[in-house]
């Protein structure tokens, strides 16, 4: 072992280091001026690039009112854009597949609020506090054997 300590003067010398400074996040571009993020939810995961533009959202090339028809989804779709104060302001382009639509809705905002904050460092307190930089983890439950569905047992006969 090092030194022994004798006195609490010796103590106050060992000081713990400080603590590492907090990440410090930059912008990250492509050549078109893209960000790009990808973002999942049960089963579907969402590839998404985002620009400057005049807020249209295009999803599988398709836009976002067609694939997205139930208005409940695209509501969800445009959480980040609101909670970040900028609704008509980027032109969103993604690729979904897998899962369902709400599902793909999920994993839409998640790649979308992970692709704003690629674009602007500075919405990250924002979109983190309304949650929406968190993968949401749920799952279905495998079935199992023995069972109708994950936990269902088949209907009891007496006969």
């Amino acid at each position: 072992m090092a030194d022994t300590i004798q006195t609490l003067g010796d103590l106050s010398a060992l000081k713990p280091a400080a603590p590492a400074p907090s990440p410090t996040y930059v912008q990250q571009l492509d050549k078109q001026g893209r960000a790009y993020a990808t973002g999942k939810r049960k089963d579907a995961v969402a590839r998404v690039w985002v620009k400057m533009g005049g807020g249209k959202i295009t999803v599988n090339d398709r836009p976002v009112e067609v694939y997205f028809a139930r208005p409940v989804l695209r509501m969800l779709i445009q959480q980040p854009l609101v909670a970040a104060n900028r609704q008509g302001q980027y032109d969103v382009v993604c690729t979904v597949s897998g899962g369902g639509l709400s599902g793909q809705a999920g994993a839409v905002r998640h790649g979308l609020s992970k692709a704003l904050v690629r674009h602007e460092p500075d919405l990250r307190s924002a979109l983190k506090r309304g949650g929406f930089l968190t993968r949401d983890s749920r799952v279905v439950e495998r079935k199992k054997y023995g069972k109708a569905k994950a936990r269902r047992s088949f209907q009891f006969s007496k006969r």
